[in-house]
């Protein structure tokens, strides 16, 4: 990312920073707008953004305190930013467009997110994977993997879309399908229920999406299990797996085949789902499984039960062995967010997350509160002290960022 820009976003009336191509560090004290900008930055990849926020929370309110127009936005929010990508400078821009409800309450047509790539509308969101992968470490996902499955399919889904950049899309059309099976089995069973053709054409769908995510998800865990294994590190070398329970693609058999017997489970199941309101068979259900290991093997001990500090050491050991594999299979590594990181981990574990950073060739946006904590940086990163809605890039003696 070489410029960022922001307009109404959260906390932040406006901000432009232009950075090089290289670590970013931001300081500050907490409610600064740190982990603002971040989500900004998130939002330039498929999906919702690291805080997997509503249209209406990402808009800054501007005002009177009181009276009809309090708290009312003061501008459509908007991000764009220029990508240094293989195939040169891209712009990119999202925002709310200039239409509909921004809080969706009125009983107007929401507001609806918008991109445009190089100027152009984007035909949908997958379109960002092919510019690059971001991937983010909030302390949010501390408890990744003590907490639901979904949340962990999320994390992973993320990471295998930095090597398939038409996972996110597979994804979403699965998931949109799944959803309107869902609400057509819940609809009222007259005159016969629902229309069976109709859970047919939905049901194809999404055995032949999610055949296809299956499939990328367990080569893309294979890849990230070759990439943790045998490493010395400061950190665990994670053993991953993936549990895809009871659906029919865990076997490895043709696509053809898989998708044939996953639409057979899911038009057996059809009562059953409609009796728990969802779908109880397809890849939705798979979970990433994690043990702590020094051998590589699994079996010592799952990350769920390791110590708060081990999880936090995992997750960043998984994050750097994906971006590993994705600088050598793309040649380029994602980029990073790494929000408030560094605060958890001791001198060496922090030197070591630091030269693999520098290593992979990555660029890595940090937040911490302390400065200090990134002094091992000095010269080598950018700066940018974060107060008061404003960005203040520090400069080195020579005058450069």
């Amino acid at each position: 990312m070489r410029r960022l820009a922001l307009t109404a976003f959260r906390s932040w009336r406006s901000a432009r920073l232009e950075t090089p191509a290289r670590t970013v560090v931001l300081t500050g004290p907490n409610g600064a707008g740190k982990t603002n900008l971040l989500e900004a930055l998130s939002l330039l990849a498929p999906g919702r953004g690291l805080r997997r926020a509503r249209m209406a929370d990402l808009q800054r309110r501007g005002g009177p305190a009181t009276g009809p127009e309090a708290n009312w936005p003061e501008t459509h929010w908007a991000v764009s930013a220029w990508l240094d990508t293989p195939e040169g400078l891209r712009r990119v821009g999202t925002g709310r467009d200039s239409t509909g409800d921004p809080d969706g309450e009125s009983g107007a047509v929401p507001a609806r997110r918008v991109l445009r790539i190089d100027g152009v509308p984007a035909r949908g969101q997958g379109e960002l994977s092919n510019l690059g992968a971001i991937v983010w470490l909030t302390p949010e996902m501390d408890g990744l993997f003590s907490g639901p499955a979904g949340e962990r399919r999320r994390f992973l889904d993320r990471l295998v879309a930095g090597f398939l950049p038409r996972h996110a899309t597979r994804l979403a059309a699965y998931e949109k399908a799944m959803r309107e099976r869902n609400r057509l089995l819940r609809s009222p069973r007259t005159s016969g229920g629902p229309d069976p053709a109709w859970l047919d054409a939905l049901e194809a769908a999404m055995a032949e999406r999610g055949v296809a995510v299956a499939a990328a998800r367990a080569d893309f865990t294979a890849r990230l299990a070759a990439a943790c294994a045998g490493r010395v590190s400061a950190f665990p070398a994670p053993a991953v797996a993936l549990d895809g329970g009871e659906d029919p693609m865990a076997a490895e058999e043709p696509a053809l085949r898989a998708e044939e017997a996953l639409k057979e489970r899911l038009k057996a199941s059809r009562a059953a789902d409609a009796d728990a309101g969802r779908a109880l068979v397809g890849p939705h259900r798979a979970d990433l499984v994690v043990h702590f290991t020094a051998s590589g093997q699994v079996g010592e001990m799952p990350a769920a039960a390791c110590s708060t500090g081990e999880q936090k050491a995992l997750l960043i050991a998984l994050v750097l062995a994906a971006a590993r594999r994705q600088a050598v299979e793309r040649g380029a590594a994602p980029m990073l967010l790494l929000d408030e990181v560094a605060a958890h981990l001791d001198r060496h574990r922090r030197a070591a997350l630091f030269h693999e950073i520098e290593e992979l060739g990555a660029q890595a946006w940090m937040t911490g509160t302390d400065a200090g904590m990134f002094d091992a940086l000095r010269g080598r990163a950018c700066f940018v002290a974060v107060a008061n809605g404003a960005l203040q890039v520090a400069r080195m003696p020579d005058g450069t960022p």
